[in-house]
């Protein structure tokens, strides 16, 4: 074999040495990352990943002599510089809220239960029919801010004459942040019943979606807040306890996961620190409440792009390439740590359905067509719900089913407003509980 030949072996041979050294240190960094659950915002896995790493290169370099001794130190320079970028913020670490918006008031109330959530107003219009009972909206997240997509939903309901409230759960958009171990689904259900206190109107019509759909369903098997209720709505529920969670069942048509062109604009996800962080905490190796990035920070780094295909999911695959816009970056807000907390309580909370089999208040269920939601999901909370008075499958739509899309908004405001107001459906009431089995069997 030639010199060249040789010296061509030994620089490829020292390249792997080095790059295995440096993948080496780099997965030890991320193991101390989880055994310290990011201690020091990672300073405490970086110091001693630096300090093995430094102490090795001044034993592979015990026998050289002069600028040779320096070499084993290149993979520690390397693997420093690497894993220093876990622990340096990028972003804000006290909370930067969302600004004012433009159409709508912001006001700020303190509820008994110690939140202070961010409250929404839109009065009913002036002209028409208006009616007396207010109509209180529970967005989906479970702690994110509520999407203009949703304010103009609203607006549309306003405009029919409903008064409508909202309010953004606490730690979501402009309502202030909690100590992580306060949310709870628990919390979240006295918190609807602490705000229908505070609205001081009576009973009220609440309409929850997504997430703010389990709050309602767990609040209807809550009699003191459930007293509270005048009608609920129930649409594209997640999961309402531990054995609904634990549920691995079949999900709606077809929808956009996977066919939409990928979203655009910054992710937190390409930044080394938040990558590791969400990363950890999604697979569960990291606690929501980790030293590694506080809850504000989190906050403020967490973009719209980085609910990636989640997004899509929401509509179906017929529409993956007009899939509208919901939000602005100014306007967008989740908390991922937060809002795997919660999930966290749902996923380890008992059975509710025998509470549940006790309610009075009349209610309505919402499913979609290309729901994302595991169909037993919804259909465990109209097994259980015998105060379920009608069941509406919307054609055409995904788990957003009021998305701005063709007239699906009129259509989603058509069947609310019918059930509001005791008129007859404008859809099928499908499926009842006896066709629960037959639905699922058909994959619907």
């Amino acid at each position: 074999m030639s010199t060249f030949a040789l010296r061509l072996v030994r620089i490829a041979g020292r390249l792997l040495l080095t790059l295995t050294a440096v993948t080496a240190s780099a997965v030890a960094f991320l193991l101390l990352i989880v055994v310290t659950d990011g201690a020091g915002s990672g300073l405490a896995a970086w110091l001693t990943t630096v300090a093995v790493a430094a102490g090795a290169a001044l034993w592979w370099g015990r026998r050289r002599r002069g600028a040779a001794r320096l070499v084993p130190f290149v993979p520690v320079v390397v693997v420093a510089a690497l894993t220093a970028s876990v622990c340096v913020p990028t972003v804000p670490t006290d909370r930067r809220y969302p600004p004012a918006l433009p159409f709508v008031a912001t006001q700020h109330w303190s509820l008994a239960t110690g939140s202070r959530v961010a409250v929404y107003h839109y009065p009913p219009a002036k002209s028409g029919t208006r009616h007396p009972v207010p109509l209180v909206y529970l967005n989906g997240g479970p702690v994110r801010g509520i999407s203009l997509l949703d304010h103009r939903f609203l607006q549309l309901l306003a405009r029919q004459g409903y008064d409508v409230y909202t309010y953004e759960q606490a730690g979501g958009g402009r309502s202030d942040l909690l100590p992580m171990d306060q949310y709870t689904i628990s919390r979240s259900v006295r918190d609807l019943g602490a705000f229908l206190h505070r609205l001081n109107k009576g009973k009220a019509d609440v309409l929850g979606f997504s997430s703010g759909a389990v709050v309602l369903t767990r609040a209807l098997a809550a009699p003191a807040v459930a007293v509270q209720l005048h009608r609920a709505i129930i649409a594209e529920p997640g999961p309402m306890d531990g054995p609904t969670a634990r549920i691995k069942g079949q999900k709606g048509r077809p929808s956009a996961r996977g066919l939409a062109p990928a979203a655009t604009g910054p992710r937190s996800t390409h930044v080394p620190r938040y990558a590791v962080a969400f990363g950890l905490m999604r697979l569960g190796l990291l606690s929501p409440d980790t030293a590694l990035i506080g809850q504000a920070e989190g906050d403020n780094a967490f973009t719209a792009a980085d609910l990636g295909s989640d997004t899509a999911s929401a509509y179906c695959a017929r529409d993956a390439h007009r899939i509208p816009r919901e939000d602005t970056a100014r306007n967008f807000s989740f908390s991922p740590a937060a809002s795997l907390r919660i999930q966290q309580t749902v996923n380890d909370a008992p059975s509710i359905a025998p509470r549940l089999r006790r309610s009075q208040t009349p209610a309505m269920l919402m499913i979609a067509e290309c729901s994302s939601q595991v169909r037993q999901w919804e259909t465990a909370v109209l097994a259980a719900d015998p105060a379920i008075e009608r069941t509406q499958y919307l054609p055409g739509v995904g788990h957003h089913l009021w998305n701005g899309l063709d007239d699906n908004n009129a259509r989603a405001a058509a069947v609310i407003t019918a059930f509001l107001q005791g008129r007859p459906a404008p859809l099928p009431n499908y499926p009842t509980r006896a066709d629960i089995p037959a639905f699922l069997r058909a994959h619907q």
